[in-house]
């Protein structure tokens, strides 16, 4: 079976975004005959997206790029229940204050990403409240639930392994997959939308949708799903030392952004490169084949461009610079991420281990004792093997500020006010 013969599957399958298709003969032929709308949808449970999202995004991104349009579905009223999907626990129930205020945040960053407008492949953004919040329970349950097998439901992940591990699943969750498929169906009813992606750990789910369109309307839904991916080491991508790695500034400075992926294992730059950024193919092929200093350009392109991506050229531009300051010249670079402190503390005295953790080096103030006792900390370029070690105003240094150093990649910078 061919990868495709439309430029989107072609590009997707080419790049290594895909994990799973429902029928991919049948939505090349779709794709061929014209464009159509698919949609991904993001439950508010933080304020920022993460670099877990971010596959999905660029799978948007490539749908709108190759003439289809995307539908970004915030999650309104499934955030009020909570996705179990990959979750041991049931997740935090959140008000609808909090939930707004999450939804009000993590929108702002899929305009870097896709272009929203009225134009007939412009993204649109959509809100499952605005169909969940008002569905009456005894006429859902006849007209919807009574097309979902509950033994067909205990066999998807979401659910089976939660209970294999035989941690709770609230009756709550166990509705959850009811309602992403209805938002399927409510998509393609209100704007015929056709596909639906995600991460894999969503198949059950989005399968729930493609088979609700087929039965209640004889609708022809599709469903693709990326692959959750892994470092080359074996480690959950996405995660660092200080936590997981945010697309809001707010949440993870352009600084700490570019150098997670300046700091991509050797093995993971050229899979990054095609899932990550725009450049094309053939480029991506040479800046993989390099080795020693050619390999550490190309970790450097990455970053630069994934960083352009998600904050703009010249955040990405001024990261690069502080990059180079901090490593090639030994300095200290103006966007290195800053940890203010009270002149007063400084004075008094300020514990070197909670410094580390509040400025972000370190995910916990266990975590910072481990970098300490393992020689990985520097204070203004100087090694430091006291954990008990305390900072006052002596160690600002000629520019007022004290910089911290986690390692050799991991700087910040501690200013008094």
């Amino acid at each position: 079976m061919t990868q495709g013969t439309s430029p989107f599957l072609r590009a997707v399958y080419e790049r290594g975004y895909v994990h799973d298709c429902t029928d991919r003969d049948g939505l090349d032929a779709r794709l061929v005959v014209g464009p159509l709308t698919a949609y991904v949808g993001y439950d508010c449970t933080a304020d920022s997206l993460h670099v877990g999202h971010l596959i999905s995004i660029m799978m948007l991104r490539h749908w709108q790029r190759t003439g289809n349009k995307p539908i970004v579905l915030m999650g309104g009223g499934t955030s009020q229940i909570g996705d179990p999907s990959g979750k041991d626990t049931t997740r935090q129930l959140l008000s609808k204050d909090e939930i707004a205020r999450n939804k009000a945040s993590i929108q702002r960053v899929f305009s870097r990403f896709l272009k929203f407008g009225d134009g007939p492949n412009d993204a649109i953004m959509a809100d499952n409240a605005a169909w969940l919040d008002g569905l009456s329970y005894i006429p859902f349950l006849r007209d919807v639930g009574r097309h979902f097998s509950v033994n067909r439901m205990l066999t998807f992940d979401s659910v089976k392994l939660r209970l294999e591990r035989e941690h709770p699943l609230s009756f709550l969750e166990f509705n959850y997959m009811v309602l992403q498929a209805y938002d399927f169906l409510e998509l393609a009813r209100r704007h015929d939308c056709s596909l639906q992606m995600g991460g894999s750990d969503q198949w059950g789910n989005i399968v729930c949708g493609v088979e609700l369109g087929r039965r209640i309307e004889s609708r022809s839904l599709f469903g693709l799903t990326a692959p959750l991916l892994m470092t080359a080491s074996g480690a959950k991508m996405g995660k660092t030392a200080a936590g997981a790695v945010w697309l809001n500034a707010e949440r993870l400075s352009p600084y700490d952004y570019w150098q997670f992926w300046r700091n991509t294992e050797d093995g993971d730059v050229g899979r990054f490169l095609r899932l990550f950024t725009d450049l094309p193919m053939d480029e991506i092929a040479r800046l993989e084949a390099g080795e020693g200093a050619a390999i550490n350009r190309a970790k450097e392109i990455l970053a630069t461009e994934a960083t352009t991506l998600c904050h703009g050229a010249d955040a990405a531009k001024a990261a690069a610079e502080t990059a180079r300051k901090v490593f090639a010249e030994g300095g200290i670079g103006g966007d290195l991420p800053v940890c203010e402190v009270k002149r007063g503390e400084l004075e008094a005295g300020a514990p070197l281990i909670g410094l580390l953790h509040r400025a972000g080096l370190a995910a916990s103030l266990g975590e910072a004792r481990r970098l300490v006792r393992g020689n990985g900390v520097r204070v203004n370029d100087q090694a430091v093997a006291d954990e008990m070690r305390k900072l006052g105003v002596g160690d600002l240094n000629g520019d007022g500020v004290i910089k911290l150093s986690a390692g050799r990649k991991r700087h910040a910078l501690v200013r008094p006010k």
